[in-house]
């Protein structure tokens, strides 16, 4: 496990959780079995495509809202429910919904953020889980201009964040123009009542 010193923060990242055996099985799986949505969003008065297909999975009435979309939860399937009792040891949290995305090409990607909507609650956990291509996650503290790093997600990796991390840090997966694969993130989450 790494714990990165980072002000204001606590984000850990566990390499490989998962063995390679089980990344390449849950990553097929994920794929072929997850009900996959292009949502789209509104941004200067246009309606576009998100840059990278969703889904949302979780404990019945777990709703959740971020960038004008409203999420209702599809049942947790054997795969899923693998991943949350792996993860759930490892971080000693008890997840009930979980946000999938599915970065196709490295032309997918999330722009600057922060998991901070209501639904979370104060100091939300996040629990990253990562197959397919590696990618550099991105975070930035919203004070310390200066204060960036770039965490790379591998096949089967677990990235935590908690604390503070989500009042004073955004993140991101950025675009590429190399020729990658796909990747599958799951953001495992709390919905407050």
């Amino acid at each position: 496990m790494i714990k990165y010193d980072l002000p204001d923060a606590d984000v850990r990242l566990y390499e490989a959780l998962f063995s390679k055996q089980e990344s390449d099985r849950l990553y097929e799986n994920l794929i072929k079995y997850i009900e996959w949505e292009q949502d789209q969003i509104k941004m200067f008065g246009k309606t576009i495509d998100l840059p990278r297909l969703t889904a949302w999975y979780g404990d019945p009435g777990c709703n959740y809202t971020y960038s004008g979309i409203n999420m209702k939860p599809k049942a947790w399937n054997t795969d899923l429910q693998f991943i949350k009792d792996r993860i759930e040891k490892t971080s000693a949290t008890s997840f009930n919904s979980c946000l999938l995305n599915y970065y196709r090409t490295g032309r997918d990607s999330m722009s600057w953020h922060q998991d901070n909507e209501k639904e979370l609650g104060k100091n939300p956990i996040i629990g990253s889980v990562s197959f397919g291509a590696t990618r550099p996650f991105q975070l930035k503290h919203i004070i310390l201009d200066r204060k960036k790093t770039d965490i790379p997600l591998t096949h089967g990796s677990y990235l935590v964040m908690k604390g503070t991390t989500q009042h004073f840090w955004k993140h991101k997966i950025p675009k590429t123009a190399k020729n990658i694969q796909a990747r599958i993130n799951l953001t495992f989450r709390i919905i407050k009542e």
